[in-house]
């Protein structure tokens, strides 16, 4: 059940190669994506303890990853700079390094693996 007072509930990033878009989401956000198939499209599902806001990377021939589409952003679960930290490494680029908002916090953008712009997010504590 997602929160009802969002403006989003659902978000899919599309991946052009499953494997790798999963390998980069896992080591970015040092978690675990839920693996299905819907709709008869693959699916690697960002999980939340609680309610919340969700999505997933979705392989699909309608789908095209681009880094000048509409823009997400991921919680960062207040690591923001451990997760830019780990970008490199998992074979994408910090494009818009961390950057204070003001009393929302701080976000930055990256280039996954896909090519997809992705904003990061960690509000302020």
């Amino acid at each position: 059940m997602t929160n009802t007072k969002n403006a989003i509930n659902w978000f899919e990033i599309p991946v052009a190669d499953m494997e790798r878009a999963v390998r980069f989401y896992e080591a970015v956000f040092a978690t675990k994506l839920h693996r299905e198939v819907f709709g008869g499209h693959d699916h690697a599902i960002f999980t939340r303890d609680e309610p919340a806001v969700a999505g997933a990377l979705v392989k699909s021939a309608e789908l095209t990853p681009s880094a000048s589409g509409s823009r997400i952003y991921l919680d960062t679960r207040g690591e923001l700079d451990a997760c830019l930290a780990r970008v490199p490494a998992a074979g994408g680029a910090v494009v818009m390094p961390k950057l204070d908002i003001g009393e929302p916090g701080w976000i930055a953008i990256v280039r996954d693996t896909e090519g997809n712009a992705v904003g990061l997010h960690q509000p302020r504590a």
